[in-house]
């Protein structure tokens, strides 16, 4: 069985061959402008213009916790972005990452992916500042993905975490 490859390095430049889609968090307020989004933003300026839209026509689209928008970038590359992140700010009501909303969002992922025959390279999804630990987003990738077959590749920016 497959396993995720961990990589030190910018999962906005994936390695490998083939089609490759980089995944990522976002969140259910429209907001786009803190975190992964903004090294996307720096490659591309089709992922944040089509979430963007997305949400503006939610009353009418399928927007919401564990939706999920592919938007291709170059031909071979393409942006998942997945709805797992309920507001931008902890509060009392806890972090706002949204593990089951990852967790449909990674099972629509898989479906796509597969149709592309693609693979997959992401951040530490859900981890930053929608406040997720990974070991628990971790499980829901391997469950989602790499059970199904899917190359996935984890990028860690800097120092590899313990």
């Amino acid at each position: 069985m497959r396993e995720i490859t961990y990589v030190r390095g910018d999962a906005t430049v994936p390695a490998g061959r083939g089609v490759k889609v980089i995944a990522h968090v976002c969140n259910d307020m429209g907001g786009w402008g803190k975190g992964f989004v903004l090294a996307v933003s720096r490659r591309w300026s089709e992922p944040e213009a089509a979430y963007r839209a997305w949400h503006r026509a939610r009353a009418s689209n399928d927007f919401g916790l564990g939706a999920l928008q592919l938007v291709r970038v170059e031909p071979y590359v393409w942006v998942a972005n997945m709805i797992g992140q309920h507001g931008i700010r902890t509060g009392s009501k806890g972090v706002p990452v949204r593990y089951e909303a990852i967790d449909t969002a990674l099972g629509r992922l898989a479906d796509r992916v597969i149709e592309l025959d693609a693979s997959v390279h992401m951040p530490r999804i859900g981890c930053g500042l929608a406040g997720g630990k990974w070991p628990r987003v971790e499980p829901l990738v391997e469950e989602r993905l790499v059970r199904r077959g899917i190359r996935v590749t984890v990028y860690d920016h800097g120092e590899m975490p313990s």
